[in-house]
């Protein structure tokens, strides 16, 4: 079998390189795409130096099974039918097609079955916060219908990139040598500050990060879910988390939502308060789960649970949950 990453030099391409190596990902030949700057750079996987080629509108996906593709929206509308033309499985990590009704839009522990009918030859991987938040939803979902979810977003600077995450520590060096902090990838300055704000925002007051919060996971859970959500930028360096407050239309206990969680496909519950233990993103970077903590009652609503959560943005949020819908295709052929 053979497999492509497109966006090979990009924090997702690396990421796909590290993930299909850990899992064994059964591929025989792997190809790399990326830009004219980064066409030439070479990067080792299972031992061997595989050269990075520019992408371009030619036959190099003739024999490709899967292309992972995360280079951006532009590049993925552009090269999607040289990249599916014979026959690859394109797995889009972009905006581009997620909400194309001949799209399916898939998480594994949620929805893998919708990846089996994709005919225009793409599936498309969520935004990295919808992903974490469905993961933590399904079990719940599957005890009682979730009628509304609020979320706050607490996003790490490595969201928006290698570069932003970059400014972020020169900024923290720059305060703590008395220097003028430099702001380029941010609306303001990140280090010792929040930013209410990721991506723009819409004629609603909202931004498009948070829309797609409502609209991917009405399609992922099949569901009239209705999520309401602030996206707010923080200044940890990697993995995101979120604070969720879910009405379900029968009340649960947090007792039956520990427990469907706990027994949940990717996800670790921990919750021991007095123990002082929960979710945090220094120690879920890195990691594939997504961890849960802070179950409990949601006071201000009858049918409420909120909970916390915190997840690698570029691992489960990314690139590994595209390669899991890799194998899910390949195991059920």
């Amino acid at each position: 079998m053979t497999a492509a990453i497109v966006g090979a030099s990009g924090a997702v391409g690396q990421e796909f390189l590290r993930i299909l190596e850990e899992r064994d990902f059964p591929v025989s030949e792997l190809r790399l795409f990326g830009s004219s700057r980064s066409a030439g750079s070479t990067y080792r996987f299972r031992g061997k130096e595989i050269t990075v080629q520019q992408l371009r509108h030619d036959d190099s996906f003739r024999g490709v099974d899967y292309a992972f593709v995360s280079a951006g929206s532009d590049v993925s509308k552009e090269f999607a039918g040289t990249i599916t033309k014979y026959g690859a499985v394109m797995i889009d990590n972009s905006k581009a097609f997620r909400m194309d009704p001949e799209v399916p839009l898939v998480v594994p522990e949620c929805n893998a079955e919708d990846a089996l009918t994709h005919p225009k030859g793409i599936i498309a991987n969520p935004n990295c916060t919808t992903i974490m938040m469905v993961v933590a939803l399904k079990p719940i979902e599957n005890l009682s219908h979730i009628v509304r979810v609020h979320v706050a977003s607490y996003q790490s600077a490595s969201g928006a990139g290698a570069q932003a995450m970059a400014e972020v520590q020169r900024q923290y060096a720059d305060i703590a040598a008395g220097r003028e902090p430099k702001v380029e990838k941010f609306s303001a300055q990140l280090a010792y500050n929040v930013i209410p704000q990721i991506d723009t925002f819409l004629e609603n007051d909202y931004t498009k990060e948070e829309m797609k919060m409502f609209e991917e996971s009405r399609k992922i859970l099949h569901s009239d879910i209705r999520c309401s959500a602030t996206c707010v930028r923080i200044s940890t360096l990697r993995s995101h988390s979120e604070a969720l407050w879910i009405e379900t239309e029968k009340p649960l206990t947090p007792g039956q939502v520990r427990e469907a969680l706990a027994s949940a496909p990717g996800v670790i519950v921990q919750d021991d308060p007095a123990g002082k233990v929960y979710p945090m993103p220094l120690f879920t970077a890195g990691k594939d789960a997504v961890y849960v903590g802070r179950i409990r009652r949601d006071i201000a609503c009858e049918n409420g649970i909120t909970l916390w959560l915190s997840g690698d943005q570029i691992r489960k949020g990314a690139a590994l949950n595209a390669v899991q819908i890799a194998e899910y295709l390949i195991n059920h052929k």
